[in-house]
C-alpha cells in the first residue's frame, strides 16, 4: 500500500560515499552546516547523521547516512529550492563520489 498525498512528517534519507581526499575536518565542517539548515529552512524540524557501523559488509561504499525530518513533501521541495540548502547543496555535492536520496513517509505496521 503506497503513502500518497503531500501532507504528514515526511523523512529525506542521503546515503553518501565521499570522495577519497575529503579530510575529516572537511567532513565535520559539512556535516555542521548540514545541522545549521534546521534553523534556517522553517520546514526542516530536524536532523540525524551517522556512519555505517553493520557487520554485514552490504554498505556498496556508503559510509554516511543524513536523516532530515520535513513537515510535509511540499516542505522538502520548500528546502531543496531554498537558498541557503542550493548554497550548501554547491558546497556538499562535490565532494561526494555517490550519493542516493530517498524521500518517505514512515508508516507503522497495523
Amino acid at each position: 500500500m503506497a503513502a500518497g498525498g503531500g501532507g504528514g512528517v515526511v523523512k529525506h534519507i542521503l546515503l553518501a560515499r565521499f570522495k577519497e581526499d575529503v579530510t575529516p575536518e572537511r567532513l565535520d565542517q559539512l556535516i555542521r552546516g548540514y545541522d545549521r539548515l534546521v534553523g534556517v529552512v522553517p520546514p526542516m524540524k530536524a536532523f540525524h547523521w551517522g556512519t555505517d557501523v553493520s557487520i554485514e559488509n552490504m554498505h556498496q561504499g556508503f559510509t554516511h547516512v543524513f536523516e532530515s525530518t520535513f513537515e510535509s513533501t511540499e516542505g522538502i521541495k520548500e528546502y531543496i529550492e531554498h537558498p541557503a540548502h542550493v548554497e550548501f547543496a554547491n558546497e556538499f555535492l562535490p565532494v561526494l563520489e555517490k550519493a542516493l536520496i530517498i524521500d518517505y513517509k514512515p508508516t507503522s505496521v497495523n
